[in-house]
C-alpha cells in the first residue's frame, strides 16, 4: 500500500477500535475527544509518522468546517425557549455577561504575553478561545448528583455560545490588518456577514422545516429521507452564504434555530420528530475524525516547538480567563462559592475553538501563525484536564450539595424543579439537549 493508503487504514481502525469499545468508556473519565486526540497523536509525526494533508492541503479544513458546520445547526435546533426559561437566570449570566467579559479577559491577557500580535490579532486570541464543548466533560451535564440548574446551564451555554462568539471572531477577523479581507470596510462586513448571514439563515431554515411539516402531515416524506433534510439545509444554507461573502457559519446556526422552531411551530406526525438523527450522528463522528486530525496534524507539531509562552497563556485561558468572568457574572445570583468555582472551571475549549483557530490563521497569513500554537495547546490541555476532573469534581459538588441542602431551612438558590422527566429526557440524547422531545412542542415528556 501507499503511504496514503497506510494513513487511511489507520484511521479507519481507529474508528472502529473506539465503536467496539464505545459503551464500556462511556462510564469512564475518557472522553472521545481524548481517545482520538491520542490516535491523532499516534499515527502523527509524533507517533508511527504516517504521511499526513497538511493544514494547507485543502482537505484538511473541509472536514473541520463540515463538523463545525453540522455542530452548529443541530445544536442550534435543540435550544428552545423553555429551557432558557427553566435554567432561570444562569444561561443569561454565563451568555450576556460572561461571555463578552471572557473575550476581553482574553484580549487583554494577550497584550504582554504576545506582542508581537496587533490589538485586532490579540482579540481574536481571546475570541477563538471563549466558546465551550460540553462534550469535553460530559459527565457535569450527565451526572445526577450535579443540580439540574447547573447541568442545564452549562449545556445551554455550550449550545449557544459558539453560535453567539461568531459575530465576534467575524469583525475582529476583518479588522486584522494581514487578513485577506481586511479590504472590507466595517459597514460591508457588518452587512454581509452579520445582517445578509443572518436573514439567508433564517429564510432557508423556517422554509426547510415548514416545507417538512407539510409534506410530513401528506405522508410525502419517508423517515429515512427527512433526516436528510437538515443535512441538506445546512449544507445549502453555508453554501449560499458563502457565495455572496457573507458568513456560512452564522448562516448554518440561524438555519437551525429556524429550522428547529418552525418544526416546533406547530403539532405534526411522529414522522419529522427524528429528523436530526441523521446530522446529529454524522455530526458527532466528524466530530471525532476532527480531533484525531487535531491530533496528528495540529498537535504533534505544535508539541514539538512549545515556548513558556505558549502554556502560560494556555493556563491563563483556562483558568483567569474563564473563571474570573463567570464570577463576575454571577455576582448577586445568590449561588454559593462552591458552585460558582465549579461553573468557571468548566469551560472545556473543543471543536470550534480548533476550527475557528485554523479559519484566523488561514485568512490571516503568517502573523497569526502564532494563534494556532495557542489555540492547539490551549483545546490539548483542555482535554486533558477538564476530562479527567469531571467526574471527581462532579461528585465532590454532589456531596456539598446534598449535605447544603439537608442542612438549610430553606432552599437553595442551586435548586430547581425539573422532576424526573428531565433528566430522563436529557439522558437519552446524545447530544444532550436533543432536538425532537416527546410529546408537545418543546418540553420533555411529561411536562
Amino acid at each position: 500500500m501507499t503511504g496514503g493508503e497506510w494513513t487511511g487504514a489507520a484511521v479507519a481502525a481507529a474508528v472502529a477500535a473506539y465503536a467496539l469499545g464505545s459503551r464500556r468508556l462511556a462510564g469512564t473519565p475518557v472522553s472521545t475527544a481524548m481517545v482520538f486526540t491520542a490516535f491523532g497523536l499516534l499515527i502523527g509525526p509524533a507517533g508511527l509518522g504516517l504521511p499526513l494533508p497538511g493544514p494547507d492541503s485543502g482537505l484538511l479544513l473541509p472536514l473541520l468546517e463540515t463538523a463545525l458546520a453540522l455542530v452548529l445547526f443541530t445544536d442550534a435546533m435543540a435550544i428552545r425557549r423553555w429551557a432558557l426559561r427553566r435554567g432561570r437566570f444562569l444561561p443569561g449570566r454565563l451568555l450576556g455577561i460572561g461571555l463578552p467579559l471572557t473575550i476581553g479577559a482574553g484580549w487583554l491577557l494577550a497584550w504582554p504575553l504576545f506582542p508581537e500580535l496587533g490589538v485586532w490579532e490579540l482579540a481574536l486570541v481571546g475570541a477563538v478561545l471563549a466558546p465551550t464543548d460540553a462534550a469535553l466533560g460530559r459527565t457535569t451535564v450527565s451526572s445526577p448528583r450535579v443540580p439540574a440548574l447547573v447541568r442545564q446551564g452549562l449545556t445551554v451555554e455550550s449550545g449557544l455560545n459558539d453560535g453567539m462568539v461568531l459575530p465576534f471572531f467575524v469583525l475582529f477577523l476583518a479588522a486584522a490588518p494581514t487578513a485577506a479581507g481586511a479590504e472590507a470596510g466595517p459597514a460591508q462586513v457588518f452587512w454581509r456577514a452579520l445582517v445578509l448571514s443572518t436573514v439567508l439563515g433564517v429564510v432557508v431554515g423556517w422554509t426547510g422545516g415548514r416545507l417538512l411539516k407539510w409534506s410530513d402531515a401528506r405522508g410525502w416524506v419517508t423517515p429515512e429521507w427527512a433526516q436528510a433534510l437538515p443535512l441538506a439545509l445546512a449544507a445549502g444554507s453555508y453554501l449560499l452564504v458563502d457565495a455572496t461573502g457573507g458568513s456560512g457559519f452564522i448562516a448554518v446556526w440561524m438555519a437551525g434555530f429556524a429550522f428547529g422552531a418552525a418544526l416546533r411551530f406547530a403539532t405534526g406526525p411522529e414522522g419529522s420528530e427524528d429528523a436530526a438523527g441523521l446530522a446529529e450522528d454524522l455530526g458527532g463522528l466528524l466530530a471525532a475524525l476532527s480531533f484525531l486530525v487535531f491530533g496528528a496534524v495540529l498537535l504533534g507539531p505544535t508539541l514539538e516547538r512549545l515556548d513558556w509562552r505558549i502554556v502560560c497563556y494556555a493556563l491563563l485561558s483556562l483558568t483567569v480567563v474563564r473563571m474570573v468572568p463567570v464570577a463576575l457574572s454571577l455576582l448577586g445570583s445568590g449561588l454559593h462559592a462552591p458552585t460558582v468555582a465549579f461553573v468557571g472551571w468548566f469551560g472545556p475549549r473543543g471543536l470550534a475553538s480548533v476550527i475557528l483557530g485554523l479559519l484566523a490563521v488561514r485568512e490571516g497569513g503568517p502573523g497569526l501563525e502564532r494563534l494556532g500554537s495557542v489555540m492547539a495547546v490551549t483545546v490539548f490541555l483542555s482535554i486533558v484536564l477538564h476530562g479527567v476532573s469531571a467526574g471527581a469534581l462532579s461528585e465532590r459538588l454532589g456531596r456539598w450539595y446534598a449535605a447544603a441542602s439537608a442542612g438549610a431551612g430553606t432552599p437553595l438558590r442551586e435548586e430547581m424543579d425539573t422532576g424526573p422527566a428531565w433528566d430522563e429526557w436529557l439522558g437519552a440524547r446524545r447530544r444532550w439537549l436533543g432536538p425532537f422531545a416527546r410529546p408537545d412542542r418543546g418540553g420533555p415528556p411529561g411536562r
